[in-house]
């Protein structure tokens, strides 16, 4: 077992949490904190948080993150990281269908789809439609209009319409 696992153990934070998750996310806490620091900055957070999830954590959730943080750290500490990361588990990690088809779309893992990523998508599943569509569709899902399908964004554009289905008999 790794050095940083047993010292998060000792801290007593990780005793709820299966050991294939808790494997999963200190193995996430490692490759981000390449500089061996012994924390999670912003940054390193944010590539954990698409690693484990699939999507890129809003300001507002990283802020909310950091606020968090006791004031005597830079950062997230390995034992803070899997408390959080425990957190998100029943919310994130059991994947709907929206979420691993988007994940299918997300090849490079960037938490977001570019319009090259969008394209080579429906390249795959409506081949023959007009690029013109493409770019519609495209400019239609991405609600921010920030040029990227975020998973949210996604999400929305799935699930559109489900409420009116919903009212059916």
């Amino acid at each position: 077992m790794c050095a940083a696992l047993e010292e998060a153990e000792k801290g007593g934070g990780l005793e709820n949490v299966d050991e294939h998750h808790r494997r999963r996310w200190v193995k996430a806490f490692e490759a981000c904190d390449e500089d061996m620091k012994g924390y999670l900055n912003r940054e390193d957070y944010k590539v954990a948080v698409v690693m484990l999830f699939g999507y890129k954590p809003s300001k507002v959730e990283v802020d909310s993150v950091m606020a968090s943080v006791k004031q005597s750290q830079s950062g997230v500490s390995l034992e803070e990281f899997v408390k959080l990361m425990s957190a998100k588990k029943p919310a994130h990690f059991y994947c709907s269908e929206v979420r691993q088809l988007f994940t299918v779309f997300d090849r490079q893992c960037k938490g977001f789809l570019s319009f090259e990523d969008f394209k080579k998508a429906f390249s795959i599943v409506a081949p023959k439609l007009p690029e013109r569509i493409i770019i519609e569709a495209f400019r239609e899902v991405d609600q921010d209009s920030d040029g990227h399908i975020s998973f949210r964004d996604f999400e929305s554009a799935m699930n559109y319409g489900q409420d009116d289905l919903s009212a059916l008999p």
